[in-house]
C-alpha cells in the first residue's frame, strides 16, 4: 500500500511538471471550458498569421493525446501546418516537448474541450481533420467525433468540402461512422477495414497512413485490424444520424474490458 501511495505521489509531480513546462511552451495554448470563459480566445482566424507567420494550409489532430500523429505529420509535411487538440495536457506534453526539441515551426498543441472546438477557428480556417483513435463512445452518440453533432461543428470551420480522415481500431465507430456517412451521401474518398493489409493503396498514402501511435501499436500486437477512412464533409445540407443497431467492442481499452453492458447501440 506504501509502495502504491508513493508511486501515487511520483506520479502527481509528474503531471504537475509538465503542466508547469507546457505554461512556458510558446507552441501551447491552454483554453479548457472554465478558462475559456474567463479569458477567450483572440487568435481565431488568426492562426497563421499570428503563429506560424505563413499561408499553409491547417491540419487539425482531434483527440491527439501524445501528440505523435500531429509531429509526424509535420515533418512529412513541412509546407503545412498542424494543430495537435485535446482535453489532456500531460499526454500532450510528450509531442509538445518533442516538436519544440526538433524544432518544428510547423507545429501547435492546443488543449480545451472538443466540444467548443468551434470557438477556436474561423470559416474555412481548417483545410483537414485527422481523428485517430477515438473513443468510440458507444453509450453516447453526442461525444463520437463523427457524430453529426461534430460534424456540423467542423463545418464552421472546415473548407467545403474539407477532408475529415478517421483511423481506428474500433469496429463500433467505424460501421457507426460508415453508416453516418453513407447516411448523408458523404463523399468517401477511401475505406478499407484491414489498413495495413489492403494493396489499393498508393506509396505516398501507406507512408502517412503507417504512422502509430502508442496505442495503435498495443492494438496491433494484439492482432487487431486497423480500420480508415477517408472523406468529404461539404458545408451545405442537413446532417441526419443512423438510426441503426450496431454491434458493441468486445473491449474498451488495452487493459479493460468493455464499459457497457448493451449488446448493441446506436
Amino acid at each position: 500500500m506504501l509502495k502504491e501511495t508513493i508511486k501515487s505521489k511520483e506520479v502527481g509531480k509528474g503531471k504537475l511538471a509538465k503542466f508547469a513546462d507546457m505554461e512556458k511552451y510558446e507552441n501551447v495554448f491552454q483554453y479548457p471550458f472554465s478558462t475559456y470563459e474567463e479569458h477567450p480566445f483572440t487568435m481565431q482566424g488568426r492562426w497563421c498569421k499570428d503563429f506560424f507567420h505563413n499561408n499553409n494550409p491547417i491540419v487539425l489532430e482531434l483527440g491527439c493525446g501524445k501528440g505523435e500523429y500531429t509531429v509526424e505529420l509535420a515533418r512529412l509535411y513541412p509546407d503545412m501546418n498542424f494543430i495537435g487538440v485535446d482535453i489532456k495536457g500531460a499526454r500532450m506534453w510528450t509531442g509538445a516537448t518533442q516538436a519544440l526539441n526538433e524544432r518544428l515551426t510547423n507545429v501547435a498543441f492546443l488543449r480545451t474541450n472538443i466540444e467548443i472546438i468551434d470557438r477556436f477557428f474561423s470559416k474555412d480556417e481548417v483545410q483537414e481533420i485527422w481523428l485517430t483513435f477515438s473513443d468510440p463512445q458507444m453509450k453516447n452518440p453526442r461525444k463520437r467525433l463523427t457524430s453529426t453533432f461534430f460534424m456540423n461543428r467542423y463545418r464552421w470551420f472546415l473548407v467545403d468540402n474539407g477532408i475529415i480522415h478517421l483511423k481506428t481500431d474500433s469496429n463500433f465507430l467505424f460501421t457507426y461512422t460508415s453508416l453516418m456517412v453513407e447516411r448523408n451521401a458523404l463523399p468517401t474518398v477511401f475505406r478499407t477495414e484491414d489498413l495495413y493489409h489492403d494493396e489499393r493503396m498508393d506509396e505516398q498514402t501507406r507512408k502517412i497512413l503507417s504512422i502509430q501511435t502508442y496505442y495503435e501499436s498495443m492494438w496491433i500486437a494484439r492482432g487487431l485490424n486497423i480500420k480508415y477512412m477517408k472523406w468529404h464533409l461539404p458545408q451545405q445540407g442537413t446532417l441526419e444520424e443512423p438510426d441503426v443497431e450496431i454491434e458493441l467492442d468486445e473491449y474498451r481499452s488495452y487493459h479493460r474490458t468493455k464499459r457497457s453492458s448493451l449488446e448493441k447501440a446506436k
